[in-house]
């Protein structure tokens, strides 16, 4: 049983499906690891570091033919061509923005598992990448931000007199929401956050921030039964803009975190209310590469509207890359212990285990998800 590393093809991916840890740990399911050349060395690991562990450090098309292939992203549609029927393919395969790959996956006989789609449920937790990859963005939107900031954080008191600290907003209470309001906190900010979802109000004033929602009764049923936010409908996003809007005008810094799974992330921060901000203030935009949380938000871009930078990079995960291929990594091993059974050194799906049935995309040249067809 072999199980590959694919080294990623989009420049704007740094992050590989591996770590020398993770490469110990399928080991000991009893597979032969095999790495593309070269696929770790943007996030910190290099050929050698795999090499010491056991790995074996091969070309792209070898690692193609595995029984395991193992991704960040969705190959191209060459890899897949190259692929033997009934690989497994491992990945964040974003099938609602890949769907013009699904006849390939199913032409090819692939079998292919979309880690982004892991059910929230207990004995999933510890495969599931969207917090995991999530928690760094979190961080690291507070990071930049900071980095672009012309003012300092915390409150200070010199001789020459008081520097204020930053208020940050931020918008959205999911795991990067939590991490951008904790890092905030670390830094000395004074933090506010909303949600459309009431229960995150005892997670935020956990953390020592202010919480602010609009509160009727449409916004007690605003979550689902994965624990994601609800589209709301158009009163109420008129009631939470009022409600931004009122707030937005005083805050150094806004984080916007809100995502709909499958959906355009829904618009929080209007142009007017960029305009009411003070010059030098910072929005990042998280959501930015599901149509942005900021209409004027950019794609890889700082814009600079009315003397306020808005921050759009891609891939934020990928820019804390050595921590979160670490912790992707071992979000997939999890996952492939499931199917991989150890002392037989043999691949054995459970079609009745409710997580393979949320992930499998596709299989023995079939479309799996009903969600997709």
């Amino acid at each position: 049983m072999q199980i590959s590393i694919i080294k990623e093809i989009s420049s704007r991916e740094q992050r590989v499906a591996a770590s020398p840890e993770s490469v110990k740990l399928l080991l000991r399911l009893g597979a032969d690891v095999l790495i593309e050349k070269g696929a770790g060395d943007l996030s910190g690991f290099v050929d050698e570091f795999f090499q010491s562990v056991g790995a074996k450090i091969v070309n792209r098309t070898e690692c193609l033919k595995a029984n395991i292939c193992l991704c960040v992203q969705m190959p191209s549609k060459e890899d897949i061509d190259k692929m033997n029927d009934n690989t497994i393919l491992v990945g964040i395969l974003n099938p609602y923005e890949n769907k013009n790959s699904f006849s390939d996956l199913i032409n090819n006989k692939i079998t292919a598992c979309c880690m982004e789609l892991i059910p929230r449920i207990s004995r999933a937790q510890s495969m599931d990448v969207l917090s995991s990859q999530a928690n760094l963005s979190g961080y690291r939107s507070v990071i930049d931000a900071a980095e672009q900031f012309g003012k300092a954080f915390p409150m200070m008191m010199t001789a020459a007199g008081r520097v204020n600290p930053a208020k940050v907003m931020v918008l959205g209470v999911g795991v990067a929401g939590l991490q951008a309001i904790a890092t905030a906190k670390r830094l000395g900010a004074v933090v506010s956050a909303t949600d459309v979802r009431i229960a995150t109000k005892e997670q935020v004033e956990s953390l020592g921030a202010k919480f602010i929602m609009v509160e009727d009764e449409e916004s007690q049923n605003a979550e689902t039964s994965g624990g994601y936010a609800k589209e709301m409908s158009e009163e109420y996003k008129k009631k939470q803009s009022q409600l931004i809007a009122e707030t937005i005008s005083k805050q150094d810094i806004v984080i916007c975190t809100a995502l709909i799974p499958g959906k355009p992330a829904p618009v929080l921060v209007s142009e007017e209310m960029i305009n009411t901000m003070a010059p030098g203030s910072i929005v990042v935009d998280l959501a930015v590469e599901a149509g942005g949380n900021c209409p004027l938000s950019k794609l890889g871009e700082i814009v600079i509207h009315n003397s306020v930078k808005i921050i759009g990079h891609a891939n934020v995960p990928g820019r804390v890359a050595k921590d979160a291929s670490a912790l992707y990594a071992k979000n997939i091993v999890n996952f492939l212990s499931l199917f991989i059974k150890k002392d037989e050194k043999k691949i054995d799906i459970d079609w009745n285990d409710e997580i393979i049935n949320a992930v499998v995309l596709t299989h023995n040249g079939v479309l799996k998800l009903e969600e997709f067809k």
